[in-house]
C-alpha cells in the first residue's frame, strides 16, 4: 500500500511539473475620443506590445472600455498599461485597490496628466506629487540623460541619447522631490529653451521623463505623442526593458 501511495504521489508531482506555466497577462487601456496624436501613439503601441509579447511569451490584451477597470477583471492581469488616458471616477478606486494589492502599472504621456482642477489626490501622490506645468510646442526630439545606468529599465541604454519627436511635459513640483520617487531619465537642460510656441525653459531646470514611485510596482514614461515614438531602437529597448521589469517584479 505504501509503495502504491508513494507511486501515486510521484505521479501527481510529475503531472504538476508537466503543466505549462500560465502566461503573464497584460491589459492595455486606450481611449479613442482623444487628441489625434494620442490615438496615433496608441495604435503604434498596440503593435509594439504585441511584438514584445511574442518575443517574451506573455499575453497582451487591449480594451477601450474603462469599465474593464474593475476589481474582478483586474485580478487576471499582472500588468495594466494606460496608453493615452486615465479612468473616470467610477473606476479610480478599483485601480487604487489593484495597485495597493501588488498590481503593476505602466503609464505613458497624457495618462498621468493632472492639474489644479484634478480631484484624484491619491493618483497625484502615486505619480510623485507633481501637476502639469508646461509643454514644448511643436513636438520635438529631445536629448535625454540617463540618471540611473544601473537600473534594469535602462540596461543597454547610453548615458545620453536623442529621443524621437514628442510633446514633453514639465511637472511642478518636480517628482524628484518626492522621497519615494526614483528618476531614471531626465530632459537635458542644455537644450533649453525647448520649443517654439510652447517652451520648456530654465524655469523648469529639472524635468524627469521616466520614473518610478518605489512604493508601488509602477513606471511612468512621458513619451506618447504622435507616430514617431517607436522609430528609435534605443527608446524601443528602454520601453521593452520597462515592460519586462514590471512583469518580473515580485515585490513593491
Amino acid at each position: 500500500m505504501r509503495g502504491r501511495a508513494a507511486a501515486a504521489a510521484l505521479c501527481l508531482v510529475a503531472h504538476a511539473a508537466a503543466q505549462p506555466v500560465p502566461q503573464p497577462r497584460v491589459l492595455l487601456f486606450f481611449s479613442l475620443n482623444v487628441e489625434a496624436d494620442h490615438v496615433l501613439f496608441a495604435t503604434d503601441a498596440l503593435r509594439f506590445f504585441a511584438e514584445v509579447a511574442d518575443r517574451h511569451d506573455f499575453r497582451v490584451e487591449a480594451t477601450s472600455n474603462w469599465a474593464d477597470m474593475a476589481d474582478e477583471n483586474l485580478k487576471q492581469y499582472k500588468l495594466v498599461v494606460w496608453l493615452n488616458g486615465s479612468p473616470p471616477g467610477a473606476q479610480q478606486q478599483a485601480f487604487q485597490r489593484y495597485m495597493e494589492n501588488g498590481g503593476a502599472w505602466l503609464g505613458f504621456h497624457v495618462s498621468a496628466y493632472n492639474d489644479r482642477n484634478s480631484r484624484w489626490e491619491w493618483f497625484k501622490q502615486f505619480i510623485g506629487g507633481g501637476a502639469f506645468g508646461v509643454n514644448n510646442w511643436p513636438p520635438l526630439p529631445a536629448r535625454l540623460i540617463v540618471d540611473d545606468t544601473g537600473s534594469p529599465v535602462t540596461r543597454g541604454i547610453p548615458k545620453t541619447f536623442v529621443a524621437p519627436v514628442n510633446e514633453w511635459y514639465s511637472w511642478r513640483p518636480s517628482p524628484r522631490l518626492d522621497r519615494n520617487v526614483h528618476v531614471l531619465l531626465t530632459l537635458d537642460p542644455a537644450q533649453y529653451p525647448l520649443g517654439i510656441k510652447g517652451l520648456i525653459t530654465n524655469q523648469d531646470p529639472d524635468v524627469p521623463v521616466v520614473w518610478t514611485n518605489t512604493k508601488y510596482k509602477m513606471l511612468y514614461m512621458n513619451m506618447g505623442h504622435g507616430d514617431k515614438i517607436f522609430t528609435s531602437d534605443t527608446q524601443n529597448r528602454l520601453i521593452e526593458n520597462g515592460i519586462l521589469w514590471l512583469l518580473s517584479r515580485s515585490d513593491p
